[in-house]
């Protein structure tokens, strides 16, 4: 989303009218959610059930098809034994609403889904195991290869020619670099989508295709202790920015994510990669892209969460979280150097395969 006022802004009347004659539901307890751009509010029903509301923004709304896509999407991973959500179907039967609103801006038209939900915490307030870490990865590379299964009449909407979140596309960052002017960070930023150019272009016709969620980040994962007080994934969230890309694609937004929660940020891609290839092994052009290809989705976190405050400025502290977080790794993670990286990452994935193999 990046038109001002496209961010719907309802008040809880309004939403308690909406769930009560979309869903024949009456909100018993309501919360509003944070979110980047749209609308959520957790709600639990008179009648039974929790679920979750989202008012997408009316920018996003205009591809209504593409949102049909991403609910199938989400439907097909949890009948192949993946904890998703599912959309509640309103009371025509439609699993989306288009509703035309006034937000203090004119009506404009958002759209609507009631979708259940999924118990847990993000996995951003979870101690960040090795074992945690190695469950990730391993689940994001289960999701893609059942998402690689998925039909559809509409399946090439998820193509997104010059979709700022792909991480086909990171040159196109170019275009917003003067949101960093006077930072140090530009430098590397230009230096990164360099070698993004020079070294992973190349190798592109190397990667393996699939359907990538293209989000699976440290609020989109939830998990939940189970019965030895270890926790486990319990839900994946989020399938907006759902897009045709390449398996190294998830594997690095994997990566860089969870490294913004660690301690040791390092430390996180070992697990994550062992994870991975128990599921999926990677090719040679794979291996020697991620380096880059993690630091390029550090650098479009960062830039867009720079240029997202200039339009939404009252939003300003759930959008700079990613900022704050990752301004000093992707720093630290250049100078180190690929080799040094590498090195770690590769290394402890093999040592955490092999204790994984002699348990």
């Amino acid at each position: 989303m990046s038109v001002k006022h496209a961010k719907p802004n309802l008040n809880q009347s309004q939403v308690a009218e909406m769930v009560k004659r979309l869903f024949s539901l009456t909100p018993s307890e309501m919360r509003s959610l944070p979110s980047y751009g749209d609308q959520n509010f957790y709600v639990a029903a008179v009648e039974g059930g929790e679920y979750i509301l989202k008012i997408m923004n009316s920018e996003d709304s205009k591809n209504p098809t593409l949102i049909e896509v991403q609910t199938y999407a989400m439907a097909f991973l949890y009948q192949n034994g993946l904890p998703t959500q599912k959309a509640i179907p309103n009371t025509a039967g439609q699993s989306i609403s288009m509703e035309d609103i006034d937000c203090g801006y004119g009506c404009q038209t958002y759209l609507v889904r009631l979708l259940t939900y999924l118990p847990g915490i993000t996995i951003s307030k979870a101690p960040l195991t090795p074992q945690l870490l190695y469950e990730t990865g391993k689940m994001a590379a289960r999701m893609d290869t059942i998402l690689q299964k998925l039909e559809h009449p509409n399946l090439s909407m998820l193509q997104r020619e010059n979709f700022i979140w792909s991480l086909s596309y990171v040159p196109l960052l170019e275009t917003y670099m003067n949101v960093l002017d006077g930072d140090p960070l530009q430098e590397v930023v230009k230096s990164v989508i360099h070698q993004y150019k020079t070294s992973v272009v190349p190798q592109c016709s190397s990667f393996r295709k699939c359907v990538n969620h293209g989000d699976f980040n440290d609020l989109n994962v939830l998990v939940q202790r189970d019965e030895s007080d270890s926790y486990r994934i319990s839900g994946i969230l989020d399938f907006g920015d759902m897009n045709s890309g390449y398996y190294i694609h998830e594997l690095s937004i994997n990566i860089m994510y969870m490294m913004m929660e660690h301690p040791k940020p390092i430390e996180v891609g070992g697990p994550i990669i062992a994870g991975w290839e128990s599921v999926l092994p990677l090719n040679e052009a794979e291996k020697d892209c991620l380096y880059v290809l993690v630091l390029s989705r550090f650098c479009q976190s960062l830039v867009l969460a720079r240029y997202s405050v200039t339009l939404h400025p009252e939003n300003a502290e759930y959008l700079m979280i990613p900022f704050k977080k990752g301004v000093h790794i992707l720093p630290q993670l250049w100078e180190l150097g690929k080799e040094q990286v590498e090195k770690v990452w590769f290394q402890s994935a093999a040592a955490f395969r092999d204790t994984h193999q002699m348990k």
